[in-house]
């Protein structure tokens, strides 16, 4: 009797550890943004994107939990000015051509009940890795009607970063902020 009991018991974690499997989702790059803003002179705001990203998340709905990893191409950014991007691309910013991707990877999902409050994890940009928390403004999932019903997750979500700590110093002297706003919006489908 023991012996059925405990391999009931066995079979019912071993059940509940498969359903709760973290899923794999690729990003999906026609539906994901990445750009910054940063304050000029208090008179108006550059921004500025990145257009080519790539990723991928594993989620786990039932545990709450999951991992991020995005990856952006340093030499992608757009402002919408050649002369701009040039100078974004510069030593003087992102240093591209020595450092040419920039990298966020999450470690863990903060829940407030079934609601997505908040990712962090850490963020490796001029070649140096510092922890963010980046703030979900809204999250879900949904079976997409334009592929073939397969499951997409995902939301927009910000941060604000002191950009020093990455070494990104250029116009301190002349009163540029040290605070940039990330702002992220990712949608990644099942695989």
């Amino acid at each position: 009797m023991r012996t059925a009991l405990f391999a009931l018991a066995a079979a019912s974690v071993f059940a509940t550890a498969a359903q709760a499997a973290p899923a794999s989702y690729a990003i999906d790059p026609t539906h994901t943004f990445a750009s910054f803003e940063i304050d000029h002179f208090g008179a108006s705001t550059n921004r500025a994107r990145f257009d080519k990203k790539t990723g991928s998340v594993e989620f786990d709905k039932a545990a709450k939990t999951g991992k991020v990893e995005v990856t952006l191409d340093m030499t992608s950014v757009n402002s919408g000015t050649a002369a701009f991007n040039k100078h974004l691309q510069s030593a003087d910013i992102f240093n591209a051509e020595k450092f040419p991707e920039a990298k966020f990877v999450s470690d863990k999902f903060v829940f407030d009940g079934d609601k997505l409050k908040e990712v962090t994890g850490q963020l490796t940009l001029l070649g140096k890795t510092a922890p963010i928390t980046i703030k979900a403004n809204k999250f879900t999932c949904y079976e997409s009607p334009m592929l073939q019903k397969r499951e997409v997750c995902g939301g927009d979500f910000e941060a604000t970063i002191d950009r020093t700590q990455w070494g990104v110093n250029y116009g301190i002297p002349y009163g540029f902020p040290k605070e940039v706003r990330l702002v992220l919006q990712i949608e990644a489908v099942k695989q």
